[in-house]
């Protein structure tokens, strides 16, 4: 061990910035999930506030109250959508971007579809707003000119998982793509033009060949979305439904349901409950998601 620390220590020293960072903003904060199980208040700080009696009380708060099961719900499903239809929509761009040889068009394309990525999820829920909206948005102005009824859409909670998520995937797609693209250049060219010998047509060649040899970089990231799921992208979230009640029955997230619990009672106690479950349950899921990964693509389990 000290032999390979003296023979890799520029590298070693190196990652210390990074190891600092990571200790400072994702270890250390771990001390206040004791806050879960204390009766906090600001005078006395998270060690010195009074432990809460039960100790389970901040749980039972959460777990009685009429939104846990559909916050839960929620949050896993509207997940599992963005990585479903994400990774899907990822890799069909970047075989598309892989196959277009005009180097000038490919470059614009890709400048394109990475721009939204850029832009800051309140500046995306203004422009939102005024598609959807039902007096003055965009979206309705272009129904009246044809002749069609205009529609309330913050008033219909069944659309929002599906504006949610075309949303979503137009912000994030150019970012995300651009890790297979990256993967597909390290492929072998060679086996492309051995098929194209053998007589392979191009859908072929993507099939056979290129998702193959993707596959284990979609289980990789796969395994790392799942690690995130239950943290829902709350910037997303609330810049695009906000306070609009109607729509929580399919929107309202953890996230959500926490920023306006402490917002509304100032219970910390409680939020970090629901935060500490949060957390357990998205163990739970990357536990057994990678167990599943490592049985069938036993080289991209994370552990």
């Amino acid at each position: 061990m000290l032999r390979e620390l003296s023979r890799h220590k520029a590298l070693y020293l190196m990652t210390l910035p990074a190891m600092f960072l990571l200790l400072l903003f994702n270890y250390f904060p771990m001390a206040g999930i004791i806050i879960a199980f204390k009766n906090f208040n600001l005078s006395n700080g998270i060690f010195a506030s009074p432990w809460m009696h039960p100790i389970y009380e901040n749980f039972r708060y959460f777990f009685t109250s009429d939104n846990w099961v559909s916050v839960t719900r929620n949050t896993i499903l509207l997940n599992l959508l963005f990585i479903a239809v994400g990774t899907f929509v990822n890799v069909a761009l970047a075989i598309l971007f892989n196959e277009i040889r005009s180097a000038w068009f490919k470059r614009t394309a890709q400048s394109l579809t990475l721009l939204p990525y850029f832009i800051s999820w309140i500046v995306v829920g203004v422009f939102a707003y005024n598609i959807l909206n039902y007096e003055h948005g965009m979206l309705n102005e272009w129904f009246a000119k044809l002749g069609m009824d205009k529609i309330d859409w913050y008033s219909r909670p069944g659309a929002w998982p599906v504006l949610i998520l075309i949303i979503f995937v137009w912000k994030s797609v150019g970012y995300n793509s651009i890790i297979y693209l990256a993967s597909l250049t390290g492929i072998d060219h060679t086996l492309y033009e051995s098929a194209t010998i053998d007589g392979a047509t191009k859908f072929q060649q993507i099939r056979y060949i290129t998702v193959p040899l993707l596959r284990p970089t979609i289980v990789v990231l796969t395994l790392l979305a799942i690690g995130h799921i239950m943290n829902s992208d709350f910037g997303m979230f609330y810049s695009l439904v906000g306070d609009s009640a109607q729509l929580y029955p399919t929107v309202d997230v953890i996230d959500t349901f926490v920023f306006r619990s402490l917002k509304g009672s100032g219970d910390m106690g409680m939020s970090a409950a629901a935060s500490f479950y949060q957390s357990v349950l998205a163990f739970v899921l990357v536990y057994f998601s990678n167990r599943v990964a490592r049985k069938y693509e036993s080289g991209s389990a994370l552990f």
